[in-house]
């Protein structure tokens, strides 16, 4: 029955574009993007090639799912978890606040610094927004700040977890590209902390260019006594935080080794802290396992498809129009990628836009002779722009849960606008200046 229903006659170019119309019509009809995947690849793999090669297939999914280093994935999720779930935060902000002086602009600062440490603490995005979005968002309002400016702060702050090491985003590039996590590491931390530059300079420029948009900070007096009581209740997962980083960039463990420690560090912090409950660990437990559920389903769908896409010659045929229209410079190829995954940003959760986009793009990058470590901060830094940009971008519905009533997502979607441009701005600076990333080879 299969060979009478055979479609391969139509050739590459109309199977790239049925493949295509599929995904993008079942996405309009609202079903999951893992159900998706693997149904379009299901019938590709049927009509196409035949079912004989669903063994090959397979093994690509049990590739996936057994890498070793994927191990770490669900520890840095529960190790976020556990911090979302106690006042670690709140206490960090509090710290911050007591040590900043009377800038104009000092909050929203002190929020994308705060970012910058819970970014380092858990290594995915969304729980930084939530946390940004109750602790800081009605703060900076409350001080009258810009509305714009304010909800842009906190977006685009809760966006670095894509960046900043233990970045989830960069583990399952690696594994996807087959690429060390632990250089992709390296090579992030100093665009990631390059981005959260431009964002205090953004915030600077507006405050002190138009006053009215960043009121003046007045900072009280506060005793060194009440700072250091403040610092003490950080120090400790500060350290882990610390602790884990270093592990990897000194290579005493491995990310996965890591992961571990990062958990079990965070976990004696809240328990010296007096905030560890069995509620709190049940909880986190459930965030994991529907965060990683999530995570997997979708790797298992893209897997599937690619490895279909692959076996019909599409990679190559994809491979060879990216080529074609490079115009023969490299950098515009580097470029027309980065295009490609904004808009697939627009539509796709990173995790489809990684397992569906690297396997064909990897190749040519090598080819180029550009850095595939380089490569994937570039990745990173595009993903970020994912999670700010209409009309699913992930960061604003997000906050649109937690923040006050009189905030709109219209209101959201315009606050971004600025810091996207500023994520452009970096991506463009990362592609002139490579060795932003690459310093440490």
């Amino acid at each position: 029955m299969f060979e009478l229903l055979n479609i391969s006659s139509m050739g590459i170019e109309a199977g790239s574009l049925l493949m295509l119309g599929m995904i993008i019509g079942l996405l309009i009809l609202g079903l999951p993007l893992a159900f998706i995947t693997a149904l379009v690849a299901g019938f590709f793999l049927l009509f196409w090639i035949g079912p004989q090669a669903s063994s090959l297939i397979s093994t690509r999914v049990y590739a996936f799912v057994t890498s070793y280093a994927f191990v770490s994935v669900p520890m840095f999720v529960l190790m976020a978890a556990i911090l979302d779930g106690s006042n670690i935060s709140k206490d960090l902000f509090a710290a911050m606040k007591s040590f900043s002086g009377n800038i104009r602009g000092s909050v929203a600062i002190q929020t994308i610094v705060l970012a910058v440490f819970l970014a380092a603490m858990s290594g995915i995005i969304g729980g930084e927004t939530i946390l940004l979005g109750m602790i800081a968002l009605p703060q900076m309002l409350k001080m009258g700040y810009d509305k714009k400016l304010a909800i842009g702060v906190v977006v685009s702050g809760g966006a670095l977890g894509t960046m900043v090491p233990p970045s989830i985003v960069l583990i399952i590039f690696g594994l996807t590209a087959n690429v060390s996590i632990s250089d992709l590491f390296t090579a992030a931390f100093i665009p990631a902390l390059m981005l959260a530059g431009f964002y205090v300079a953004y915030v600077l420029i507006r405050g002190y260019l138009n006053p009215s948009m960043v009121p003046e900070s007045v900072q009280e007096y506060v005793p060194w006594s009440e700072k250091f009581k403040a610092l003490k209740k950080v120090i400790l997962p500060l350290f882990v935080a610390a602790s884990v980083l270093g592990s990897i960039y000194m290579g005493i463990a491995s990310v996965t080794e890591s992961s571990a420690i990062g958990v079990l560090g965070i976990t004696i912090s809240v328990y010296l802290r007096k905030e560890l409950t069995w509620k709190l660990m049940v909880d986190s437990a459930y965030k994991t396992l529907e965060t990683c559920g999530t995570i997997i389903w979708i790797g298992i769908g893209a897997t599937l498809l690619v490895g279909v896409f692959n076996l019909m010659g599409g990679i190559e045929f994809v491979k060879g129009v990216i080529l074609a229209h490079g115009s023969g410079s490299p950098v515009y190829i580097i470029f027309l990628m980065m295009v490609i995954l904004f808009f697939l940003g627009m539509f796709l959760d990173w995790v489809g836009i990684v397992l569906l986009t690297i396997p064909i793009f990897m190749p040519i990058v090598i080819a180029l002779g550009y850095d595939p470590v380089w490569f994937g901060v570039l990745f990173a830094l595009n993903m970020q722009i994912a999670f700010l940009s209409p009309p699913f971008g992930t960061g604003v519905f997000i906050l649109k849960t937690v923040a006050p009533s009189d905030v709109s997502l219209g209101d959201i979607f315009k606050a971004v606008i600025p810091f996207i441009m500023l994520q452009a701005l970096a991506i463009v600076v990362l592609i002139i200046f490579p060795e932003i990333a690459l310093w440490w080879k």
